[in-house]
């Protein structure tokens, strides 16, 4: 049986100037009112449009794993400080601060639950993708994402329960398991290969983490403006969220490497955990959001999973350039310095050498 639209209103004086007022494709017009079919374009983009990032997703994931090594990956799971770190970040630290952001500005219920289902999601796999850029631990990015995406299996229903229930009824929050194995095995399956591939031809997989990398960094940006084709007619929703989704992110990035530094990991781990703390897996959270809500409650928040998206990778992209700065300000005064003590010590070995009448000692050489 085929589905129509409700009956769209045009102008009548428009109409008396031309009788073909009423679009090609309607199916009944009748006066001011036509029935036009059901438009279906945006959600059959939107499944074409899934599919071809899945894909590409899955192919930068093979290359980040071109980077990771089996030895120190297997450490990092035998001795898991690292990952424990990340794990108080990221179903500790996000969801108090969802909380207590949701407090602060006092948002209806509704629009508090998804804030708390953004704060109770996994790592998302485009943090692995800035680590690498940041020059962060690779190995302990992948088993912060895996871990952290298994872990959520359990953690989301406890985190929500505990959190929601001034808001709403938990078990009204359907989590789609199937959803959480397929971003699972998304990243096992591609980040084994490429393992096997940098264990295998080193120098082969060197050249796929730099083309990987490269990709990475478009799909990121490619994900955000989809998101903002796909769902342009959202957009219009409470200040406060745009405020909570522009805070939310920092303070992730922000606590993250805090408290990865008070636990005394290295600085290159310090901006791998701030990353995996900060950057959220926001797909889940549509998928939660869609399947929990009806359509009137969506369109109150809704586009908050987007606004967190844009505002993490905003702030990410900070993050990356003020490192770049820094590495590159502390490499070139590293360079400086070493040459200034290359030509104090060629001075003190040529006044030397005048001293003692052209000799020179095999010590100062």
């Amino acid at each position: 049986m085929q589905t129509y639209l409700l009956s769209q209103q045009f102008n009548p004086g428009h109409l008396a100037e031309n009788s073909t007022a009423c679009p090609a494709n309607a199916t009944i017009c009748n006066g001011t009112s036509c029935v036009l079919p059901e438009d279906h374009f945006n959600e059959t983009l939107s499944v074409v449009l899934s599919t071809v990032l899945t894909i590409m997703l899955a192919l930068v994931m093979f290359s980040m794993g071109c980077n990771v090594e089996l030895q120190k990956f297997w450490a990092h799971i035998k001795r898991p400080w690292g990952i424990f770190v990340g794990f108080l970040c990221q179903f500790g630290i996000m969801p108090l601060t969802a909380f207590l952001l949701s407090l602060a500005f006092n948002v209806l219920p509704i629009q508090a639950v998804v804030v708390m289902i953004m704060g109770c999601c996994p790592g998302g796999s485009a943090s692995n993708v800035i680590a690498y850029w940041v020059d962060g631990d690779m190995d302990l990015s992948i088993s912060m994402t895996t871990c952290s995406t298994v872990f959520a299996m359990g953690m989301m229903p406890l985190c929500l329960f505990v959190y929601t229930k001034m808001w709403t009824d938990s078990d009204a929050i359907v989590l789609p398991y199937n959803s959480i194995g397929i971003s699972l095995v998304a990243l096992v399956i591609p980040v084994s290969f490429g393992m096997f591939v940098n264990h295998k031809w080193p120098s082969k997989a060197k050249i796929i983490l730099k083309i990987g990398s490269i990709v990475g960094a478009i799909l990121i940006v490619l994900i955000a403006v989809v998101g903002g084709i796909l769902y342009r007619g959202s957009w219009i929703i409470s200040p406060k969220l745009w405020i909570i989704g522009t805070i939310f992110p920092a303070a992730g990035y922000t606590l993250g490497f805090f408290l990865a530094r008070i636990a005394g990991l290295a600085w290159h781990r310090c901006r791998t955990v701030s990353l995996e703390t900060g950057m959220q897996n926001t797909q889940l959270c549509s998928t939660i959001v869609q399947l929990s809500f009806s359509p009137e409650q969506l369109e109150l928040m809704f586009t908050f999973p987007l606004i967190y998206s844009i505002f993490q990778l905003l702030f990410a992209l900070l993050i990356l350039g003020g490192y770049r700065l820094y590495r590159r300000h502390r490499v070139k005064t590293k360079t400086d310095v070493e040459k200034t003590e290359e030509k104090e010590d060629s001075k003190s070995t040529s006044s030397q050498a005048q001293i003692n009448g052209g000799f020179v000692s095999n010590e100062t050489k």
